[in-house]
C-alpha cells in the first residue's frame, strides 16, 4: 500500500508540473465575464428584487458579483428562456478597487454582446431615485433605438444604478419603462445608508401601478420629449 501511495504522489507531482495553467485556466474560465478581480458569490443572499412586475413569459435571475477590496455588483436580470435579455438592472456597491471601468462603457459593454456599439445620450427621466440619464446605442447587434440603458449614481450611499430595458415600440413606451423597473426595484437587505437611500425613494416613488405595461402608462408621460426632463411647477 505505501509503494503503491508513492507511485500515486510521484505521478500527481509529474501531472501539475507539466500542466502549471490548469488551475488558473480554470479560475479564468469561471471569472471571465465578472472581469478582473471579481468573483462569482454563489453563498450571498440577494439584496435587491423587482417588484410586481408586468413582463409576460419572462423570468427574473439574479447574479451577484463580489471584489476582494469590498466591491458588490447584485445583477438583475429579466429573459425568456432562449432569448436575449430583454432588462437589466445592476447595483454596483462600489468597495475600494482602484480600477473602475467607465459606467456608459460597461453599460454599452452588457446592451451590446457583438461589442461593436457607440453610446449616444437619449435624454433624462424622472423617477423615484431623482433625475436619470438615459442612453442608446447605435451599431449594436440589436434593432437601432430597440432598447434604453441608463446610469444613476446615489453617492451617500457609495452606489451606481445602471442597466437597460428593450420594452416598448415608441421612445415614450421606452422611457416609460424605464421607469417603471426602476420604480419596482426594492431593497430586501443593506446597510444603513443604503436603506436610507431606499427609503427617501420611496418617498418619491411614482405612478407605476403594478400591472401597467410601457404602452398604457405612455400617456402619463406626453409632456416629456426624447431629449427633455419631466416639467416641475407651474406653467
Amino acid at each position: 500500500m505505501a509503494y503503491v501511495g508513492a507511485l500515486a504522489l510521484i505521478g500527481l507531482i509529474v501531472f501539475y508540473t507539466a500542466n502549471p495553467l490548469t488551475d488558473a485556466a480554470i479560475t479564468a474560465a469561471t471569472t471571465a465575464e465578472a472581469g478582473p478581480g471579481w468573483s462569482v458569490a454563489t453563498r450571498s443572499q440577494p439584496a435587491y428584487a423587482l417588484s410586481q412586475l408586468d413582463w409576460p413569459g419572462k423570468a427574473e435571475t439574479t447574479e451577484i458579483l463580489r471584489h476582494p477590496d469590498g466591491g458588490r455588483r447584485d445583477i438583475l436580470r429579466l429573459a425568456a428562456p432562449g432569448e436575449p435579455v430583454a432588462a437589466e438592472i445592476e447595483i454596483y456597491r462600489i468597495g475600494r478597487e482602484t480600477s473602475r471601468v467607465a459606467a456608459e462603457a460597461a453599460l454599452a459593454a452588457r446592451m451590446d454582446s457583438a461589442g461593436t456599439a457607440t453610446i449616444e445620450t437619449a435624454g433624462v427621466i424622472d423617477t423615484k431615485f431623482g433625475p436619470v440619464p438615459l442612453f442608446s446605442l447605435t451599431g449594436s447587434d440589436r434593432p437601432a433605438g430597440s432598447c434604453l440603458g441608463f446610469v444613476k449614481a446615489i453617492d451617500a450611499a457609495s452606489l451606481r444604478i445602471s442597466g437597460f430595458s428593450c420594452r416598448g415600440d415608441s421612445v415614450p413606451q421606452r422611457r416609460t419603462a424605464v421607469a417603471c423597473l426602476l420604480d419596482r426595484l426594492v431593497l430586501l437587505s443593506g446597510d444603513a445608508a443604503t436603506a436610507a437611500a431606499f427609503a427617501q425613494a420611496e418617498l418619491r416613488r411614482g405612478s407605476c401601478a403594478p400591472n401597467q405595461s410601457a404602452a398604457s402608462a405612455a400617456s402619463a408621460d406626453w409632456l416629456t420629449g426624447p431629449q427633455d426632463p419631466l416639467l416641475r411647477g407651474r406653467l
